[in-house]
């Protein structure tokens, strides 16, 4: 990706500077995000928690990480990145510490700590308008693609939680993590930048989010991001449990085989946008879908681990990813450059959500059937579903979009 030297006014160098740097901030957020996930067993068994409420304790996060997009997205609409970066980040500082250092003592504690550690997950709906606006369309999708690497901050949590909490303390990884959140922030206040010839919107911020939820975008890409970046956080989060029982693995080798899961993932994504801006965010997304709907059609067989149902696994990570990728490029396509946070962060809760609701439902269609063949099932029939939406009423949109511009 070349800089842009001297276009519409930005100096040489400056939006790749602004892609890492929110980029950076994207990933420490997340990371801070996902801290009281890996650490649910051991919540659990130290404070004797229930199955329902370890559940409970890892899904208020992500409730409200994904919930709080929407206004956080407008906001960032109307402020910009430069102040909601440094501001998201300063916030999550707060019930970080408070976890770290006497909120991990109850689960109270543990449930009003999650609550505001949710703050962290919203980043994502300041980034992509911030880096929407730093770069040309026909490299839009790349930029947002790179950005969306930062996800990729949940497996850093992941990797590092535990392993901290053994060698110093249960402390560690959440002062760890505060301590970067504050570097993050001040780095962000003195580097980052807004685009020149950024527009914020007028008018109310009921006003505002009505209008962005009339758009046309706004639930076309909602609906296509509840299916692929939902489908890659639940299969994030479920996959061990999934491997464990199908195929009796350790909980360490599927712990590894779920890693290697995300990490294909997180590399895909801006692959999928760079395709889009060269393909089509349309093609790309029918495509992944495809193969997200044959893939979950060969598992829901439960072939051999090796090699059929690890080539599923791989598949349907790969076009999860690049899905995700290329719906923001559709987003960057479609959406009016005032409200791309607006609808960024609209979409966002949706793709949260919709990774929120697929383990709830394996784990009910577990314990009626004794298996997952069902689960899949339906997961093909919504990608399936997803497929056929984007080759037909996607389409439509994005050349009525292009016929208005040529006109």
């Amino acid at each position: 990706m070349s800089a842009v030297s001297g276009e519409n006014g930005r100096p040489a160098g400056r939006p790749v500077l602004m892609l890492v740097i929110a980029t950076v901030g994207f990933g420490v957020n997340f990371w801070a995000w996902a801290l009281l996930s890996p650490l649910g067993p051991r919540f659990k068994e130290v404070l004797g928690l229930s199955a329902l409420q370890q559940a409970l304790l890892v899904a208020v996060p992500v409730v409200v990480g994904s919930v709080g997009r929407i206004p956080v997205g407008a906001l960032t609409d109307r402020f910009g990145g430069r102040t909601m970066f440094p501001l998201v980040s300063l916030v999550t500082i707060a019930p970080v510490l408070y976890l770290g250092l006497s909120g991990n003592e109850s689960f109270a504690g543990l449930l009003v700590g999650g609550f505001f550690l949710g703050v962290g997950g919203t980043v994502f709906a300041v980034g992509v308008p911030f880096v929407n606006a730093w770069f040309p369309p026909e490299r839009r999708g790349l930029a947002i693609g790179v950005f969306g690497v930062g996800m990729g901050g949940t497996a850093i949590s992941a990797l590092t939680t535990v392993q901290l909490v053994d060698m110093s303390g249960m402390s560690t990884p959440f002062l760890v993590t505060a301590v970067l959140l504050a570097v993050y922030a001040a780095i962000a206040y003195l580097v980052l930048r807004e685009a020149p010839g950024r527009r914020a919107p007028t008018g109310s911020f009921l006003r505002n989010l009505a209008a962005t939820v009339r758009l046309p975008v706004t639930w076309q890409a909602s609906a296509l991001y509840a299916i692929a970046f939902g489908g890659y956080v639940a299969f994030s989060v479920y996959l061990p449990t999934y491997l464990r029982t199908e195929y009796g693995l350790t909980q360490t080798d599927a712990a590894n085989r779920m890693a290697g899961f995300v990490v294909l993932a997180v590399l895909m994504r801006p692959l999928g946008g760079w395709l889009s801006d060269r393909l089509g965010a349309v093609r790309v997304l029918g495509v992944s879908l495809a193969v997200v709907t044959a893939g979950a059609v060969l598992q829901s067989f439960t072939p051999s681990l090796m090699p059929l149902g690890t080539v599923a696994f791989l598949s349907m990570a790969a076009a999860l990813g690049a899905g995700s990728g290329a719906v923001f490029a559709l987003v960057a396509l479609l959406a009016p450059q005032d409200r791309v946070g607006s609808v960024t962060g609209v979409v966002g809760a949706a793709g949260g959500l919709g990774g929120f609701v697929p383990p709830l439902v394996m784990g009910a269609i577990y314990s009626a059937y004794g298996g997952y063949a069902l689960g899949l099932v339906l997961l093909a029939l919504v990608a399936a579903a997803g497929t056929a939406f984007t080759v037909t009423g996607v389409r439509r949109e994005v050349e009525r979009r292009a016929a208005s511009e040529a006109a």
